[in-house]
């Protein structure tokens, strides 16, 4: 679907901007790189893998690209530095083709799964939240009956925001007392949901990070509960990662990824920050699929991920 089906101008301007700082310092430290030379040899190589490494994209990442533009290179014998920017835009296309799947439409709801159950997890601070609701507001803009869930029970904070963001958008929150148990809450959500006919439940649970096994046992059995009041529940698993903390989100994505079965992403914060190249290492490495970009505070600012268009924001449409 190209840019001029559900993929609106305002979109792409919104996904331009947040992009920008990125796009901004890849470039210039690619012009830097390329300066006064005509020809891709190995010193350039050897830059271009320094450039994407500060830029964020990650060491395996990096090299998987420098190994494939290696491959061109030698092939075609003679490579202007002209053609390097062309060759480093397919590549990353290449990448992240094989690594995402576009999806069937814009904040849809499968028909075989009603209601369709999504599980948050992320540590506190990353945008989880503020994600769960824009998450809702779209949701429901596209004519979905959505229920939230307040699992995340050990911070009070947590809990306040979100009934602030269901007040907002004007979807229930479903939420017990402080300290309560959140597979408890996650059983009330989906049987309140069920009973009323919701077509989308999303759970907030809680983002600690400092016992891995005490998070995993925690994920597992929220799952358990949910899987016996909706069978096959959680559809679906969002890991929400900080796109502006660069290194810390691969991080981040390794013990969660290891804690449970973690089947989409959303990285948020990539306006104002230069390492929008972590979209592109994340969904490299850890092969789950980069499923919402998050590009600003607006409520339309959570886009769902489309690989063409994101490569086309980073290198300029051509």
């Amino acid at each position: 679907m190209g840019l001029f089906g559900f993929f609106s101008k305002e979109k792409k301007e919104t996904l331009d901007k947040g992009l920008s700082k990125t796009k901004e310092g890849v470039f210039s430290k690619l012009a830097r790189v390329v300066a006064g030379k005509s020809k891709v040899d190995d010193d350039i190589l050897d830059d271009l893998e320094e450039v994407l490494i500060t830029s964020d994209v990650g060491v395996e990442t990096t090299l998987r690209i420098i190994e494939r533009i290696e491959k061109r290179v030698e092939r075609d014998k003679y490579v202007s530095t002209g053609e390097l920017k062309g060759m480093l835009r397919e590549e990353i296309a290449a990448l992240l083709t094989e690594n995402n799947y576009e999806t069937e439409g814009e904040f849809t709801v499968p028909e075989n799964k009603r209601p369709y159950v999504i599980m948050v997890v992320g540590v506190n601070g990353v945008g989880k939240t503020t994600t769960i609701g824009k998450l809702a507001y779209q949701y429901k803009k596209n004519g979905n009956k959505v229920y939230l869930g307040a699992a995340d029970t050990f911070r009070a904070a947590a809990v306040e925001q979100l009934v602030i963001w269901g007040e907002r958008v004007g979807v229930p929150v479903v939420k017990q007392k402080m300290g309560a148990d959140p597979a408890s809450v996650a059983f009330d959500t989906l049987s309140s949901a069920k009973a009323n006919d919701a077509d989308v439940v999303i759970i907030d649970t809680a983002g600690r990070l400092h016992n891995k096994i005490s998070l995993m046992n925690e994920l597992s059995k929220i799952k358990k509960v949910m899987d016996k009041v909706v069978p096959g529940a959680p559809h679906e698993v969002l890991l929400v990662l900080d796109g502006s903390t660069g290194q810390n989100a691969f991080e981040q994505a390794k013990q969660f990824t290891a804690a449970t079965e973690v089947n989409a992403l959303a990285i948020t914060k990539l306006d104002g920050t230069a390492k929008g190249g972590v979209v592109i290492g994340i969904s490299d490495q850890f092969k789950t699929p980069v499923k919402y970009i998050g590009l600003g505070e607006g409520m339309e600012d959570l886009q769902v991920f489309h690989r063409k268009e994101f490569v086309d924001s980073l290198f300029g449409d051509e």
